[in-house]
């Protein structure tokens, strides 16, 4: 009997250890500006986080924010999830500003490691707002911000935490502490790390369901190898090489026709940029002032004008690229390590390059048959209508002539017809 009751306390123990280590918890990392990839690639995580049965999904998040429609679609994904959602404000120095504030706020679970910040959710740092302030940026502002107050303040309510805050978060940048944030009842959990926040985790309630971490396996879900480039690549430097690219690729084809190679490859760069455009908050008139630049750099070539217009489309490149994207934004702003190269060797480029490949094409033609129209040569035979001979560079020629030549007179050439060349007397 005893025997007996040792097998059953050992199979139970062992079903026991199997059952709890068979739980998953699904992890990620969200570092960076938020992106439509980053949208996608949490959207990807919840899925697979409830398709493997997960207990939930931590996403470990360092932003400093980033566009208002990629947070959307990460808010609206964590309050429709399946499964709780556990969003962890870490390493230590991380922080989750602007968008980042509105995605901690919509996890069923909000945790932040010790000496992080969240806050600072103005919407000009949302990707909305871009360019100088006039009357119509200040009304369109104003409208957003009353929009992201609201936004903001029905999340909070839907996951009970502190409304108050979170408004003043939008309207009046408001940042805290990990520590001011769980006094505040804007954040649940203090962890120091992903185990303290597993143990911490374990057999809190989140949705009618008791979530068991303590033991569970942790299941990281990497980011693809093209959502890995295009997290990398969506960022301002990188439209603007995009950009250049363009420029130099379809004015160097214009240039040179039949190189075929630069013009493609500035059509790809041109399409890649567009398509970044319209997504990244850029400024139209920046790039009306970039088109200007172009322009002017061009006519500077065909123009006698000692390089006024050049001056002039420096200064015009300069500033479309200062305004290009919202310079108060510092998750999409261009730093002037990209700005002063770029407009360097763009008027390196077209006053040097560009300049001499036009001006060479103005030349006068120095090789090749059309040479040798107005040449005066003697006839070394008569020559009429049925034809005769001349000696020119070192070759016999054949020669047709309406007005008869004869042997020894000078003859002007007027064309050339394949071989033979068409004289008249020279007087």
């Amino acid at each position: 009997m005893r025997l007996a009751g040792l097998v059953v306390a050992m199979l139970w123990f062992s079903l026991s250890a199997a059952a709890a280590g068979s739980e998953k918890v699904c992890f990620i990392t969200v570092e960076g500006p938020i992106s439509p990839t980053t949208a996608g690639y949490v959207s990807r995580a919840v899925d697979e986080t409830a398709s493997q049965g997960g207990q939930c999904l931590i996403i470990q998040l360092n932003t400093p924010g980033g566009l208002l429609d990629s947070m959307q679609r990460i808010v609206q994904k964590l309050l429709a999830s399946p499964v709780p959602t556990v969003v962890y404000v870490a390493p230590t120095g991380a922080t989750a500003a602007s968008a980042g504030c509105f995605i901690t706020l919509a996890a069923d679970v909000a945790a932040m490691a010790p000496a992080t910040t969240i806050g600072a959710a103005h919407p000009v740092a949302l990707g909305g707002i871009g360019g100088n302030e006039d009357k119509s940026d200040s009304t369109m502002t104003k409208k957003l911000e009353n929009f992201a107050a609201s936004y903001i303040r029905a999340i909070a309510a839907k996951r009970s935490r502190n409304v108050e805050w979170a408004e003043s978060a939008v309207r009046e940048s408001s940042s805290i502490t990990a520590e001011k944030a769980r006094d505040l009842k804007v954040i649940e959990i203090i962890a120091v790390d992903r185990n303290d926040l597993l143990r911490q985790l374990d057999g809190r309630v989140v949705n009618s369901k008791t979530v068991k971490t303590a033991s569970a396996q942790i299941v990281e879900i990497k980011m693809s190898a093209a959502e890995q480039i295009f997290q990398t690549a969506w960022r301002p430097e990188v439209m603007y090489i995009l950009l250049l690219i363009a420029i130099y690729g379809i004015i160097g084809e214009l240039n040179t026709p039949g190189a075929i190679l630069p013009g493609v490859v500035g059509a790809i760069a041109l399409l890649l940029a567009l398509y970044m455009a319209a997504i990244l908050p850029v400024n139209i008139t920046g790039l009306l002032l970039i088109g200007l630049a172009v322009g002017l750099f061009i006519i500077d070539v065909f123009a006698p004008t000692h390089g006024v217009l050049t001056v002039g489309g420096i200064v015009a490149f300069l500033i479309g690229s200062l305004m290009l994207f919202n310079q108060h934004d510092p998750v999409f702003r261009l730093s002037l390590r990209y700005i002063i190269p770029g407009v360097i060797l763009t008027a390196v480029f077209f006053v040097v390059i560009i300049g001499s490949g036009l001006r060479a094409q103005r030349l006068p033609i120095k090789v090749g048959k059309e040479t040798m129209i107005g040449r005066t040569v003697s006839a070394l035979t008569p020559i009429d209508l049925t034809g005769g001979k001349i000696f020119l560079e070192g070759e016999y020629w054949n020669a047709t002539s309406d007005t008869p030549v004869e042997k020894g007179q000078l003859v002007q050439i007027n064309a050339v017809e394949g071989l033979t060349l068409k004289v008249r007397p020279k007087t």
